[in-house]
Protein backbone atom coordinates (compact mmCIF):
# COMPACT_ATOMS: atom_id res chain seq x y z
CA UNK A 1 0.00 0.00 0.00
CA UNK A 2 1.27 3.55 -0.64
CA UNK A 3 0.27 6.29 1.66
CA UNK A 4 -0.03 10.19 0.47
CA UNK A 5 -0.45 12.88 3.48
CA UNK A 6 -1.56 16.45 2.88
CA UNK A 7 -2.82 19.18 4.65
CA UNK A 8 -0.04 20.73 6.43
CA UNK A 9 0.61 24.55 6.77
CA UNK A 10 1.45 27.55 8.71
CA UNK A 11 -0.50 28.61 11.24
CA UNK A 12 -0.27 30.92 14.24
CA UNK A 13 -0.63 29.73 17.73
CA UNK A 14 -3.64 28.90 18.71
CA UNK A 15 -4.82 27.56 15.44
CA UNK A 16 -5.94 24.19 13.74
CA UNK A 17 -5.01 22.26 10.76
CA UNK A 18 -5.95 18.98 9.37
CA UNK A 19 -4.05 16.51 7.75
CA UNK A 20 -5.35 13.61 5.57
CA UNK A 21 -3.74 10.51 4.34
CA UNK A 22 -5.25 8.08 2.05
CA UNK A 23 -4.20 4.50 1.06
CA UNK A 24 -3.96 3.49 -2.43
CA UNK A 25 -5.33 0.61 -1.80
CA UNK A 26 -8.45 -0.89 0.68
CA UNK A 27 -7.29 -1.66 4.16
CA UNK A 28 -7.33 -5.24 5.09
CA UNK A 29 -8.34 -5.67 8.55
CA UNK A 30 -5.76 -7.55 10.35
CA UNK A 31 -4.48 -8.01 14.11
CA UNK A 32 -3.67 -4.59 15.26
CA UNK A 33 -2.89 -3.39 11.85
CA UNK A 34 -3.19 0.64 12.48
CA UNK A 35 -2.84 3.91 10.27
CA UNK A 36 -0.89 6.71 12.34
CA UNK A 37 1.17 10.13 12.42
CA UNK A 38 4.41 10.68 13.21
CA UNK A 39 6.46 14.02 13.52
CA UNK A 40 9.80 15.14 13.24
CA UNK A 41 11.01 18.84 14.28
CA UNK A 42 14.28 19.58 13.03
CA UNK A 43 17.25 18.05 14.36
CA UNK A 44 15.08 15.82 16.67
CA UNK A 45 14.13 12.47 16.16
CA UNK A 46 11.05 11.24 14.77
CA UNK A 47 8.02 10.71 16.78
CA UNK A 48 4.99 9.27 17.60
CA UNK A 49 1.40 11.37 17.41
CA UNK A 50 -1.32 9.21 17.30
CA UNK A 51 -2.63 5.89 15.84
CA UNK A 52 -5.99 4.52 14.89
CA UNK A 53 -6.33 0.58 15.14
CA UNK A 54 -8.27 -0.32 12.06
CA UNK A 55 -10.44 -3.08 13.45
CA UNK A 56 -12.02 -1.60 16.22
CA UNK A 57 -11.44 2.09 16.09
CA UNK A 58 -9.31 2.45 19.01
CA UNK A 59 -7.06 5.07 19.15
CA UNK A 60 -4.04 6.15 20.93
CA UNK A 61 -2.25 9.62 21.20
CA UNK A 62 0.96 10.76 22.34
CA UNK A 63 0.73 12.49 25.80
CA UNK A 64 1.67 15.63 24.10
CA UNK A 65 -1.12 16.11 22.01
CA UNK A 66 -3.32 14.36 23.81
CA UNK A 67 -6.99 16.16 24.30
CA UNK A 68 -5.84 18.38 21.24
CA UNK A 69 -5.49 16.44 18.51
CA UNK A 70 -7.98 14.06 16.94
CA UNK A 71 -7.62 11.09 14.88
CA UNK A 72 -10.06 9.62 12.68
CA UNK A 73 -10.72 7.37 9.66
CA UNK A 74 -13.29 6.93 7.10
CA UNK A 75 -13.16 3.54 5.74
CA UNK A 76 -14.67 3.64 2.38
CA UNK A 77 -12.09 6.05 1.23
CA UNK A 78 -9.14 4.21 2.81
CA UNK A 79 -8.13 7.52 4.95
CA UNK A 80 -7.36 8.52 8.15
CA UNK A 81 -7.46 11.83 9.22
CA UNK A 82 -5.97 14.07 12.18
CA UNK A 83 -7.34 17.10 13.25
CA UNK A 84 -5.39 19.23 15.00
CA UNK A 85 -6.40 22.25 17.64
CA UNK A 86 -4.60 24.44 20.23
CA UNK A 87 -1.53 24.30 18.13
CA UNK A 88 1.49 25.41 19.35
CA UNK A 89 5.12 26.02 18.49
CA UNK A 90 6.53 22.93 19.51
CA UNK A 91 3.80 21.22 17.55
CA UNK A 92 6.32 22.09 14.34
CA UNK A 93 7.33 19.54 11.92
CA UNK A 94 7.35 17.16 9.27
CA UNK A 95 4.09 15.38 9.55
CA UNK A 96 3.98 11.30 8.47
CA UNK A 97 1.26 9.21 7.79
CA UNK A 98 2.38 5.45 8.62
CA UNK A 99 0.44 2.29 8.74
CA UNK A 100 1.12 -1.48 9.57
CA UNK A 101 1.18 -3.86 12.74
CA UNK A 102 3.40 -2.51 15.15
CA UNK A 103 2.10 0.95 15.37
CA UNK A 104 0.55 0.56 18.20
CA UNK A 105 2.36 -2.15 19.73
CA UNK A 106 6.00 -0.73 19.07
CA UNK A 107 5.66 2.78 17.73
CA UNK A 108 7.13 1.76 14.51
CA UNK A 109 5.35 2.45 11.02
CA UNK A 110 6.11 -0.43 8.40
CA UNK A 111 4.38 1.93 5.38
CA UNK A 112 5.43 5.64 4.95
CA UNK A 113 3.62 8.27 3.19
CA UNK A 114 5.70 11.77 2.68
CA UNK A 115 5.95 14.14 5.04
CA UNK A 116 3.95 17.53 5.37
CA UNK A 117 5.19 20.14 6.77
CA UNK A 118 3.04 21.90 10.08
CA UNK A 119 4.62 25.41 11.11
CA UNK A 120 3.06 27.07 14.22
CA UNK A 121 4.45 30.70 14.38
CA UNK A 122 3.99 32.19 17.92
Amino acid sequence: VQLQASGGGLVQAGGSLRLSCGASRRIVIALNYAMGWFRQAPGKEREFVAAVKWSNDSTYYSDSVKGRFTISRDNAKNMVFLQMNSLNPEDTGLYYCAAGRRIITDRIGDTWGQGTQVTVSS
